[in-house]
Order: structure tokens, then C-alpha cells, then sequence
């Protein structure tokens, strides 16, 4: 089964190679964030990869980072055990190469080389934080099938656990994307959550905490005359986090996540601000209830939703592509190309 329109990958059933041929090696990647560990485990195929193997566990990595400055031991153990299902995985797929980065919580935490040591030691996995120009690279690589060359430009925006990434891209039809500038902001729905609370917010509390956000979209908005762009039109509007595909399902009425619906899909800004309305009204056991979002989520997504309104009220594009994909799918690209 090869990718739809969107350039999606989806799991389908195992064919087997023809007799006396060794079907294509496995590589993994693993993307250990602030929040999540995540791990994708894909064969090369003609048009890109196939997933064999995935999995994906809340660990909260930066909790508490924003006080002290450093990990905590609860977080590293729960990081450390989630590396440990990943490292088995890799070793049980046979995966020819492998690689596994970390962002924000690891560039900032003062005790990341312990961390660091310790899962070598406890995994075998070496683990590597990347800058945020890489991590902005290999979102940028990841979520390339879904941009579309009739804009001129467009703004991929992740937003973390620790950080938010903004990646402003140049692109033309036949033309691979270029990557023109990126920020990584330090707000994320980790910290914002530690420093707002997880309950129900008012309307008018939201409305500041969106305007504090904006705030620091200043800058990297006029340095790139990113508002004016918008206003012609030549700007397509790419989300991938949690946040945006939690929105995705949410709007699809979906009674349990799906990533082959939302993966791709286009959600107009009227309908983003109204979810999120609808979100930050509900207090947490209630988000945790539904099967979208669940507890892991309930926590953070509010903060989610502010940054993305800040971002769709900065940035007026009008609508917006969700993307499920980003560093492990750049990554996986990446350890397939330099493989050929």
C-alpha cells in the first residue's frame, strides 16, 4: 500500500519477499522529548518507509526543570524505562542503524551528561540532544510531504513540552524545501502548565495568557515580514504536536484517536479557536474522560491551546495543515538517504 495524497504512511499487512530475497534492513529512530518518548521502527520503500514497529509513552521528562534547572530522578527513571522499551525493540526489529536525539529538557538541564551516562549504561542506547536549528531541520524533513508548492512559504510551528519551534520555509514547485529561519522559544506545555495550574480557565484568563505568548512572537514575526506574507496569501500553515492533532481528532468526532484521519488534515482557524474555547471550559476529569485527549493530555493541552492561539491570532492564515510526523520521520528520511 503505498502513501495517499498527503504523503501519509500507514501500517498494512506484512508482505513477504519473494524467495532467495532479503526484504529492506529496519531503522529506528527515537525522539525523547519533554514530555514523551517516542520511537518509530520503518523499512525503506520506493516512495519513502513503512512503519514495522512504533511506540510512544508520556515521561515527563522536564518536570520540575523550569525550578531547579535539572532533571529529576522520578523523571529519569521514567525516561530511562521508557529508553530501555525502545532499545528492546530496536535490537528485536534488527534494526540496521538507529538514532536517538532529545531536545529541550536535555539542552537545558545542568545534570543532562549524568542523564546521559545513565541510559547509556542502563540501555546501551547513546542518546544525543540536538540543537533547536536540528530539531527544526528534521521536523522540517519530517513534515515535507505535507507542504504544498503552490505557497511561496510556509510556517511549521511544534509545540513542545519545554519549547516552541517556529520554522519559516521557502518553497517552489519541483524544489525541495528550505529552510529560511527558525526559533525555538522557551514555553512549552510543560512549563507553562507548572506555572498556570490544569483546571478550567475563563475566556479572559486565556486572553492574557495568549497575549503573553504573542509577545514573544514579536520579534521573529517582523524579522521575517512573516504578517505580510499572510496577508497575500502566500503562507501555508503547518502544526505538528500533540495539541494540534489532539484538535484534529476533536473536531472529526473521533471515539478513539486515529492517525491515518488526522494526519493531513486541514482545520480552519473559526473551528481552532472554538475547540479551545470548549477545552479550557472543562475542567480536568473531564478532559481526561474523553479518549482523545486522556489523563497524560488533560493536563497540558489547555496550555496547548494558548500557544496555538497565539500563533493563529499572530499569523491570520486562515486555516491550517496538522501534521502527525516531524523529528522520528526526519530522521528515519535521513537514515534511509544515507544508506543509498
Amino acid at each position: 500500500m503505498g502513501k495517499d495524497q498527503f504523503g501519509r504512511y500507514r501500517r498494512g499487512r506484512t508482505v513477504r519477499p519473494a524467495a532467495g530475497r532479503r526484504p529492506p534492513p529496519v531503522f529506528a529512530a527515537v525522539d525523547l522529548g519533554t514530555n514523551n518518548c517516542r520511537m518509530l521502527a520503518a523499512r525503506p520503500t520506493s516512495d519513502g518507509f513503512r512503519v514495522v514497529d512504533s511506540f510512544s509513552r508520556t515521561v515527563r521528562l522536564g518536570e520540575g526543570l523550569a525550578a531547579t534547572g535539572r532533571l529529576a530522578e522520578q523523571a529519569i527513571g521514567r525516561a530511562v524505562e521508557a529508553l530501555a522499551v525502545c532499545a528492546e525493540k530496536i535490537r528485536a526489529n534488527c534494526a540496521q542503524g538507529h538514532r536517538v536525539v532529545a531536545t529541550e529538557a536535555c539542552r537545558r538541564a545542568a545534570n543532562c551528561r549524568e542523564f546521559l551516562r545513565l541510559t547509556q549504561e542502563q540501555t546501551g542506547l547513546t542518546l544525543e540532544p540536538i540543537s533547536p536549528e536540528e530539531e527544526a531541520r528534521l521536523t522540517l524533513r519530517g513534515c515535507a510531504p505535507l507542504l504544498d508548492p503552490r505557497y511561496p512559504h510556509a510556517l511549521i510551528f511544534d509545540i513542545g513540552g519545554g519549547s516552541t519551534e517556529l520554522t519559516w520555509v521557502a518553497q517552489a514547485p519541483g524544489e525541495a524545501p528550505r529552510m529560511l529561519a527558525y526559533e525555538s522559544f522557551p514555553m512549552g506545555v510543560v512549563n507553562l502548565t507548572e506555572s498556570y495550574g490544569s483546571g478550567a480557565m475563563s475566556r479572559q484568563d486565556m486572553n492574557r495568557l495568549i497575549e503573553s505568548v504573542d509577545s514573544r512572537l514579536v520579534d521573529f514575526d517582523a524579522n521575517h515580514a512573516i504578517h505580510a506574507a499572510v496577508a497575500q496569501g502566500k503562507v501555508q500553515m503547518v502544526g505538528t504536536s500533540g495539541t494540534v492533532t489532539t484538535l484534529g481528532a476533536l473536531y472529526l468526532g473521533l471515539g478513539r484517536y486515529a492517525r491515518s484521519r488526522v494526519d493531513g488534515l486541514d482545520l480552519d482557524f473559526q473551528a481552532v479557536e472554538e475547540l479551545c474555547c470548549r477545552l479550557a471550559a472543562l475542567d480536568h476529569d473531564t478532559r481526561a474522560a474523553h479518549p482523545c485527549i486522556g489523563a497524560d493530555r488533560a493536563e497540558m493541552v489547555i496550555m496547548g491551546c494558548a500557544i496555538l492561539e497565539a500563533i493563529c491570532r499572530r499569523w491570520p492564515a486562515g486555516r491550517l495543515r496538522i501534521a502527525d510526523r516531524g523529528i522520528r520521520e526526519g530522521v528515519l528520511h535521513e537514515l534511509i538517504a544515507a544508506r543509498d
